[in-house]
């Protein structure tokens, strides 16, 4: 089994077990850092914590002032797209709390797509450091997608055995191009905090936390990192031996 597993006995229960894992994990490093470096999530899901991480008795914990704001996948969409992950943020988290302008950095999406990975790769380097080998963000957020993917690592996909570059374009079975984190800078991260609900998900999440395979999910394991699945119980039911956190 890769990483720990919480199961929450309710979605309410759900969100504020994550916001209190994050808003941890963001504080702590703040008290040792400059910067201190979360990448998001899109989908309805993470839609739901960031609204969440906005409430005045969770946002006062967070070291806004020090927080840099990256994005874990990105259709090549105009920002105010409906389809945009970072409108999605902007609109349930960022117009509601006290990040810096200069800290929050999108995917270019004006550029092509190949000149908006290598240049992402390039912010990412000069935010973080290390210009030659892998920036450790402090937390990653991540979903599930019913296929095993996550960010925008599909299953089958030559992306899934890129291990140098940090940002690299993918192409979604379904819909409109992307770009997205690889590998390494995932298994790179201080904490990588899965949120996965609805039965839909179920049949991956068991397969990525206990079967074998080559699920994209399934490749996700920081090194020296910590690796947390949230779940809800629809999400959890194909699972066994699991603790209900009430």
């Amino acid at each position: 089994m890769r990483g720990t597993l919480v199961v929450c006995a309710d979605i309410d229960s759900l969100y504020r077990e994550a916001v209190r894992r994050i808003t941890t994990a963001l504080a702590r490093a703040g008290e040792r850092q400059k910067i201190v470096s979360l990448a998001l999530a899109g989908g309805k899901t993470p839609r739901a914590l960031y609204q969440w991480l906005a409430r005045e008795e969770f946002r006062a914990g967070i070291p806004w002032d020090k927080l840099h704001l990256f994005w874990g996948d990105e259709r090549l969409v105009p920002l105010d797209h409906r389809e945009s992950n970072y409108r999605m943020a902007r609109e349930a988290l960022l117009n509601h709390v006290p990040v810096p302008p200069e800290n929050i950095h999108p995917v270019p999406v004006h550029l092509a797509l190949e000149e908006a990975a290598q240049t992402y790769e390039q912010e990412i380097r000069t935010v973080l450091g290390n210009r030659r080998g892998i920036p450790c963000f402090d937390v990653i957020l991540l979903g599930l997608g019913a296929d095993g993917h996550v960010a925008s690592l599909f299953p089958r996909a030559e992306t899934l055995r890129e291990r140098k570059r940090l940002v690299v374009v993918a192409r979604s079975p379904v819909g409109m191009p992307r770009v997205t984190l690889t590998v390494p800078v995932l298994n790179q991260a201080r904490h990588v905090f899965y949120l996965v609900t609805g039965a839909e998900k179920s049949q991956a999440l068991q397969q990525a936390v206990e079967g074998a395979g080559e699920l994209p999910a399934q490749l996700i394991n920081p090194a020296k990192g910590e690796l947390v699945w949230l779940l809800d119980c629809p999400a959890a039911a194909r699972l066994e031996r699991v603790r209900v956190e009430t």
